[in-house]
């Protein structure tokens, strides 16, 4: 499913100079099937009552999809994977530690993907979960 050639590294360093980067944004394991990433808790993530701000919850889940659906491109020279659609429920509020995502496939069309992101405490509590469409154009 997800292209073998691009690794964690290749995908990290993606992010250096853009807000995956400046927000921490990890990417930690590429699976059959998913890819899952990290984001710390920080001043840069929190809002101003001191627990992660969901604007952050929701770039970390958009990264996370994006990045997988690049992974599936057939021509990535050619194609690009961008976001088209996202929500996000934010279920419980995080002030310290990391944040980790989860991103899975619900549809992989030829023009469309949609995926499912649980992002989860270090405990494994749900902190949000997202779904994202992505058009490839």
């Amino acid at each position: 499913m997800f292209n073998k050639s691009i690794s964690l590294q290749n995908l990290n360093d993606f992010g250096v100079n853009n807000m995956a980067g400046f927000l921490g944004i990890e990417f930690t394991e590429i699976g059959d099937g998913f890819l899952r990433g990290k984001m710390p808790v920080t001043d840069k993530t929190r809002q101003p009552f001191g627990i992660l701000h969901g604007g952050a919850s929701v770039v970390f889940a958009e990264t996370l999809g994006s990045v997988a659906s690049f992974l599936c491109l057939e021509n990535p020279e050619k194609q690009k994977a961008v976001g088209l659609e996202i929500n996000a429920n934010h279920i419980r509020p995080i002030s310290e530690g990391w944040v980790f995502g989860i991103v899975k496939p619900v549809h992989l069309g030829k023009k469309t993907h949609i995926w499912e992101i649980k992002i989860v405490d270090s405990n494994d509590k749900p902190v949000c979960v997202s779904r994202i469409t992505i058009m490839v154009i």
